[in-house]
C-alpha cells in the first residue's frame, strides 16, 4: 500500500491534484505543510497535519514543516470571518521555537535517507524587496484569479470585506511553494480543504516560472458528529503543550470521544493498522459500554504527544475518579484531576479538630449534620478516597494533600474539593 492508498482508507483525502496518486505510487517526493505560529503551542486542530507529514516520512518520502514566521505576520483569511490581530516579530519567533519542539516528537530530523526539515518562511519573505516580489510573483496572478478563490470571495461578501494585507496572503504562500521547489525540489503541498485555493496558486506559479509540475493534497476539515468544530470544547482549546493542557485533560479529551466519531479519529490520529481499527470497530458495535475504542484512541494519541510516563500518570488520574488511592498525588495533580469539581475554602486554623460530619455539612455534600451521619453510617462518605467508618472521625491538617487540599466523595462519583487557605 503506497501512502496515497493509506490516506484514502483513512478518509484523509478531500481533494488531490490530477496525477498525484500515480506519482506517489512510483516516486519518492518531498512534501510540505505550513504551521501558523500565532501561539506558542500547536493544538489538536494541527495534529492531523502533523500526522500527514509523519505518514509521508514513514512511507519513505521527505517531509518539510514550515513554521510560518513570515506569513504569520500577515494572517491567512481562509476560514476566517475577520482579520486577526497581528503579532510582533519577537512573539512570532518565540512561538516558532515552541512549535519546533512539538514537531520533533512526530518527525525524525536525523533520518539517514529522508530526514524531516523545519524551515521558517521569514528567512525568505522578510528579506525580499517589495518591488522584486511584485515583479517576480505578482505579475503571474490577475486580480480576477485571486477574487475567484473561495477564501477571498467569502470574505468580500461579508460586510467588513478583506484588507490588502490578507488579500496578499495567497501570493506569499505561492512564493513559499516556489522557494521550497527551488531549494529542496519540493513538489507536493498538503493542507486542510480550506487551503486548496492557496495551494493551487503555488502550483500555478511553479508551472509559470519553472515549467514544472507540482501537486496539492487537502484533507477534510474535521467536525464532530454534533456538528461542532473538532478540538473546540467548553473548556477551550486542547493544546499539545502540557503546561497549557495537562496530559490528564488531554487523555480525557480523547477518551470522551463520541461513539460516532471514534473510529474516524482512530484512522486520523493514530498509526494503527486497518485490521486493528476494524477489530476496535467490531468491539464498539458488540460492547460499546467497555469503550475499548475510546481507551485505545486516548492511549495512542497521549503516547504520541506526551510519552509513556505521562500516559501512565493520566491513566492513574482517571482511576482516581473511580476511587483509587489518592495519597501519592501532588496537589497539582489533584487540581488537574478535579478541576471541574465543586470546591470550597476553609481557613487552615479551623481544620485541626473539625469532624468529617462538619466538613460534609460545610461542603454541601450533606444537607445537615444528621444527614452527614447517615451518609457515613451507610458507607457512602469518603475522605481522600478512603471510606469514613466512624461518625466521630476528626480531620487533621496532616491528612491534606501537600497540606493544601482534602477530597470528599459522596457515593460513587460526587466529589467536592476542600481548599485549605491562610
Amino acid at each position: 500500500m503506497n501512502v496515497f492508498d493509506e490516506f484514502q482508507w483513512r478518509g484523509l483525502v478531500y481533494q488531490a491534484s490530477e496525477g498525484l496518486p500515480e506519482v506517489l505510487a512510483k516516486e519518492k517526493v518531498t512534501a510540505y505543510i505550513g504551521f501558523d505560529p500565532t501561539a506558542a503551542s500547536l493544538h489538536v486542530g494541527s495534529l492531523l497535519q502533523i500526522m500527514m507529514l509523519a505518514h509521508m516520512q514513514r512511507n519513505g518520502h521527505s517531509p518539510i514543516a514550515i513554521a510560518g514566521g513570515g506569513t504569520g505576520m500577515i494572517g491567512d483569511p481562509s476560514g476566517k470571518t475577520a482579520e486577526r490581530q497581528l503579532l510582533s516579530k519577537e512573539k512570532i519567533e518565540e512561538n516558532v521555537q515552541g512549535i519546533k519542539t512539538q514537531l520533533s516528537k512526530f518527525l525524525d530530523f536525523n533520518a539517514p535517507t529522508n530526514p524531516a526539515r523545519l524551515v521558517n518562511n521569514a528567512d525568505w519573505l522578510a528579506v525580499i524587496p517589495m518591488i522584486d516580489f511584485m515583479r517576480d510573483v505578482g505579475k503571474y496572478f490577475t486580480v480576477n484569479y485571486m477574487l475567484a478563490k473561495e477564501s477571498v470571495k467569502r470574505r468580500i461578501e461579508q460586510e467588513q470585506g478583506i484588507s490588502f494585507t490578507e488579500f496578499s496572503y495567497m501570493l506569499l504562500q505561492a512564493y513559499d511553494f516556489l522557494v521550497l521547489f527551488d531549494r529542496y525540489h519540493c513538489t507536493l503541498q498538503i493542507g486542510g480543504s480550506d487551503q486548496w485555493g492557496n495551494i493551487t496558486a503555488g502550483i500555478d506559479l511553479i508551472r509559470s516560472q519553472r515549467g514544472a509540475q507540482a501537486h496539492g493534497l487537502v484533507v477534510p476539515l474535521l467536525t464532530t458528529s454534533s456538528g461542532t468544530k473538532f478540538g473546540k470544547t467548553e473548556a477551550g482549546t486542547i493544546w499539545l503543550d502540557p503546561q497549557l493542557t495537562s496530559p490528564y485533560r488531554f487523555y480525557q479529551f480523547w477518551f470522551n470521544t463520541d461513539d460516532r466519531d471514534v473510529i474516524g479519529y482512530l484512522k486520523s490520529f493514530t498509526f494503527l493498522s486497518q485490521p486493528e481499527i476494524e477489530e476496535l470497530a467490531n468491539k464498539l458495535t458488540t460492547a460499546p459500554e467497555k469503550r475499548d475504542a475510546q481507551r485505545t484512541l486516548a492511549r495512542q494519541v497521549t503516547i504520541l504527544v506526551h510519552g509513556d510516563t505521562e500516559l501512565a500518570k493520566a491513566e492513574r488520574a482517571a482511576q482516581i475518579l473511580f476511587g483509587a488511592e489518592i495519597s501519592e498525588l501532588s496537589v497539582q495533580d489533584v487540581m488537574d484531576i478535579f478541576a471541574d469539581v465543586p470546591s470550597s475554602e476553609i481557613p487552615k486554623s479551623k481544620i485541626d479538630g473539625m469532624t468529617v460530619v462538619e466538613l460534609l455539612t460545610l461542603s454541601g455534600l450533606a444537607s445537615s449534620k444528621s444527614d452527614a451521619r447517615r451518609l457515613i453510617q451507610s458507607g457512602g462518605a469518603n475522605l481522600n478516597n478512603r471510606r469514613v467508618q466512624d461518625v466521630n472521625q476528626v480531620v487533621s491538617l496532616g491528612q491534606a494533600i501537600d497540606g493544601q487540599v482534602l477530597i470528599l466523595r459522596k457515593g460513587a462519583k460526587q466529589y467536592h474539593v476542600v481548599k485549605i487557605v491562610g
